[in-house]
């Protein structure tokens, strides 16, 4: 299983701006600290923004923040907003027949295989794992004063 670059960049969005709490941050800072791509950034900004996990506001002094406290953002919860497409194979998807979907047929194994439950399992200990841990997990001190000092950002003055 790959996440997809919308998670990965929707990961890193919540931990610039859990490394700079209270600041208001533009999307041209993160694109420039992380060296993503500003359009990509904007779409999951909305993502994250519609799931509730950021605030942002347009205009002279906008820029966005965290909606909720690092503790309070289960990575599991950001993984389901920001994954259109959870399914491991094709008998997940709509229909849930991998070879109906080419052939037309339905198929041959459908109601003796077990691998759609077995995955179906590896996929929620998956997500069970991220249900458990929280965006402060990932910028606990020792994390967070890497990172800071890493990607080059100034620690604001309340927690210096």
């Amino acid at each position: 299983m790959r996440l997809t670059l919308h998670t990965d960049l929707a990961f890193r969005t919540l931990m610039h701006l859990g490394l700079k709490p209270g600041v208001r941050v533009q999307t041209e800072e993160i694109a420039a600290t992380w060296r993503i791509s500003a359009n990509h950034l904007d779409k999951v900004v909305q993502r994250l923004a519609a799931g509730g996990f950021i605030e942002t506001r347009r205009g002279r002094g906008g820029g966005m923040t965290l909606a909720r406290a690092p503790g309070a953002i289960r990575l599991g919860a950001v993984v389901r907003c920001t994954e259109e497409d959870l399914s491991l194979v094709a008998c997940f998807g709509p229909g849930g027949d991998p070879c109906g979907d080419v052939t037309g047929e339905r198929c041959p194994v459908a109601g003796a295989c077990r691998l759609q439950a077995a995955l179906g399992r590896a996929l929620m200990a998956f997500l069970g794992v991220l249900d458990g841990m929280t965006l402060a997990d990932l910028l606990d001190p020792p994390a967070r004063e890497g990172a800071l000092a890493r990607l080059g950002i100034e620690a604001p003055s309340a927690l210096a």
